[in-house]
């Protein structure tokens, strides 16, 4: 099997083998969108993934393609299915509460939709959105995109890295990158080690509120 599921099996493994090294192995340059409908409901998120390029040239090992260094989208549609039927496992690093902190609600995801991938300066880009299974009106909305386990960095695109799409136009959004002075650079094993790392990696979350008084 191809695509994100194999990679974090290999990923896996080399933890397991290097003594959980606190150091990810797959990093994703991600933008995403929040998406609203007319009536001031949020539908859901819309994410585009870079993949780092090694991840990228071992995605396309063997893939079948017509033309040397180009994969057309069509050429890349099974691929696409696998990364994103297997992102379901993760929770598709996506995790959103609506209220303020205390009384917050876990909101959950259905499959995703428009799901495709393309090939670009060498790169592998994963598109597709994240419908919420009910969509819902929020005054106070937080969305975090990280990797519990620190497998896979994910760094939010320099240049427009959150967008609104159809938000009421009172709304405010807020981002927030893992910048507190806890990164990769300073941390080693017994950080990782001292004590619960199921979710090690929530200190590299990306962090997105948007406020619709």
């Amino acid at each position: 099997m191809r695509g994100l599921l194999k990679c974090l099996c290999i990923v896996a493994a080399l933890f397991t083998a290097r003594a959980a090294e606190a150091h990810p192995h797959v990093w994703i340059t991600a933008r995403s969108e929040l998406l609203y409908a007319p009536d001031g409901t949020i539908t859901g998120v819309r994410h585009a993934w870079t993949f780092d390029d090694m991840f990228s040239i071992y995605a396309l090992q063997g893939l079948q393609h017509k033309t040397k260094g180009v994969y057309t989208r069509e050429e890349l549609a099974a691929l696409a299915q696998t990364n994103v039927e297997s992102l379901k496992e993760y929770a598709f690093f996506t995790f959103a509460k609506d209220g303020v902190v205390g009384s917050q609600k876990k909101e959950k995801f259905t499959d995703p939709v428009d799901y495709y991938l393309d090939y670009k300066d060498s790169a592998l880009t994963l598109h597709f959105t994240l419908p919420f299974k009910v969509p819902f009106k929020s005054q106070l909305l937080a969305v975090e995109v990280f990797d519990p386990t620190y497998f896979i960095d994910f760094q939010m695109a320099d240049k427009d890295p959150i967008k609104l799409v159809g938000a009421p136009a009172n709304c405010k959004m807020s981002f927030i990158r893992p910048s507190d002075g806890t990164t990769p650079q300073t941390l080693n094993d017994s950080n990782f080690l001292a004590g619960d790392n199921s979710n090690y990696g929530a200190m590299f979350a990306n962090k997105i509120t948007v406020e619709c008084p």
